[in-house]
């Protein structure tokens, strides 16, 4: 149903739901599997519909259970299935090792895995070698698996996650498989939504395994899917006798010399959404040029705070950081601006200068990328992608109001919300100025009245659709700009 919120679990949310369900509900793992197993094959004929061989590999935990009723349920559908056990079938214990007694009993093919073996050219590869079970890195035995699948270059399938991905976190586990599709069963898994986990997951759909509804009362989500349907009311039709007062001022401040573009594009955005009025500030030798170009944009040019003041006196949202740079009077426009009451996005090197003097606010967004947030929380880039949903909490956390963790799988913390989890957008976004739209994009909304954490999820699931509106014409390519007239769009789907 349109609006309707999408809850996003981890692993341990996911063990208790199967603990619950046999529990309070009379399911059994026999049935969960067997159910995961009938929805896997109906996807799979559809998705692959000109599969005729099928290799399934199998695991050692219920994930390979999955595998091997699945394999049982395709045979019986007339395909050649050929089932490789990777790692000892002794391990296989309750509905996984019946499961692999009756592919026995079937006559299906069970090889045991070994290095360089000879696929006999599936069509199609099943992964039910890991699923959501593994959180280290992955045995040797596993990763040959992995390396044999790979060099086959032959679609692959994945069971509830494929190999090698942490379904917590969304890291690579040393070695991954990525998948055309994945289907992932009972509630989707933060780590297949962001990080490079959704780089592997191919095509992601979810099946329930037809739980009782009342079943996801007991266990409360570690985030929510952002879904741009669900903001329907925040974009409804204006009143005929609209003025532009009634959208908001945005002021960004930014652009010191030589970067007069990431302001002006913070601005265009704001613009797009909605605002009402947008002044730039920013380095004087830029304001003309910015004038005559953006005939939209009240630009001035800025030599000191006391330019600022009257700036900062009309507006309703500051935008800070788009091109600001890190010099002294980048330092100096910087705090006068936080002084400021209206709510503000600090972005780019705003908050490299915020890294610099921490300070904590409730009234300002938060948005950055991996490298800056390693710097606001003083950890390396790698260390704030391996744990996305902490860091971004660590982050509101730390320095108050609203944060925005950029990346594949955006994540916002905001106040008495659950974490938003946002699955859209696309790698023609990797390219400049993506982030100074964003921000004013952002901007844009709060100066409508749209409550912040609120503004935050909107921004960034609408910025995202955008991208992938624009990336239809092509990712490899793609420019900031390519994005002003979907989120034109975007702002009037309720129109």
């Amino acid at each position: 149903m349109a609006g309707t919120k999408v809850p996003v679990y981890q692993t341990e949310q996911i063990r208790e739901f199967e603990r619950l369900a046999a529990e309070r509900f009379n399911i059994s793992g026999d049935v969960l599997m067997a159910r995961a197993a009938k929805a896997a094959l109906d996807f799979m004929l559809r998705r692959f519909a000109n599969a005729k061989r099928v290799a399934v590999f199998c695991g050692s935990g219920n994930n390979g259970g999955d595998g091997y009723v699945l394999a049982e349920l395709a045979q019986e559908r007339g395909l050649l299935v050929t089932v490789y056990q990777v790692g000892d079938h002794g391990h296989l214990k309750n509905e996984a090792k019946h499961a692999h007694d009756r592919c026995i009993q079937a006559k299906i093919s069970i090889l045991k895995f070994q290095d360089k073996i000879d696929l006999q050219h599936p069509d199609l590869i099943v992964d039910a070698i890991c699923g959501i079970g593994v959180h280290e890195a992955l045995r040797d035995d596993v990763v040959l698996a992995l390396d044999n699948i790979r060099r086959t270059q032959i679609p692959v399938f994945a069971l509830d996650a494929p190999t090698g991905i942490d379904a917590d976190t969304g890291c690579v586990l040393g070695a991954a498989l990525k998948a055309a599709a994945t289907i992932t069963f009972i509630g989707y898994k933060l780590g297949l939504l962001t990080g490079s986990g959704s780089s592997y997951t191919g095509e992601l759909v979810l099946n329930d395994l037809q739980l009782p509804p009342d079943l996801f009362a007991y266990v409360e989500p570690v985030a929510e899917k952002i879904q741009l349907s669900t903001f329907n009311n925040y974009l409804k039709a204006r009143l005929r006798d609209w003025h532009k007062g009634l959208s908001g001022h945005v002021l960004v401040i930014g652009g010191a010399q030589g970067f007069s573009g990431a302001p002006r594009l913070a601005g265009m955005a704001a613009l797009r959404v909605g605002a009402g009025l947008v002044t730039i500030a920013t380095d004087p030798v830029n304001a003309a040029a910015m004038n005559a170009e953006c005939p939209e944009l009240m630009c001035h040019g800025v030599a000191n705070v006391e330019d600022l003041q009257p700036l900062l006196s009309k507006a309703d949202v500051i935008v800070l950081g788009p091109g600001l740079s890190q010099s002294d009077w980048a330092l100096a426009l910087w705090q006068e601006a936080i002084k400021q009451d209206a709510w503000m996005v600090i972005d780019a090197d705003a908050l490299n200068l915020l890294a610099n003097h921490p300070q904590t606010h409730e009234n300002w967004v938060l948005t950055p990328h991996p490298g800056e947030a390693a710097r606001l929380l003083g950890q390396t880039s790698q260390v704030i992608q391996s744990e996305r949903l902490e860091s971004v909490k660590d982050l509101a956390k730390r320095y108050g109001g609203v944060a925005v963790l950029k990346g594949a799988g955006t994540l916002v913390v905001a106040p008495n919300m659950l974490p938003g989890v946002c699955d859209k957008g696309n790698p023609g976004m990797a390219s400049a100025g993506m982030g100074d739209i964003l921000s004013g994009v952002i901007g844009g909304l709060l100066s409508q009245g749209i409550p912040p954490g609120e503004a935050a999820r909107l921004g960034v699931v609408m910025h995202a659709t955008a991208g992938d509106m624009a990336a239809k014409d092509g990712e490899r390519g793609m420019i900031a700009t390519d994005l002003l007239p979907y989120l034109r769009r975007l702002s009037n789907i309720t129109s």
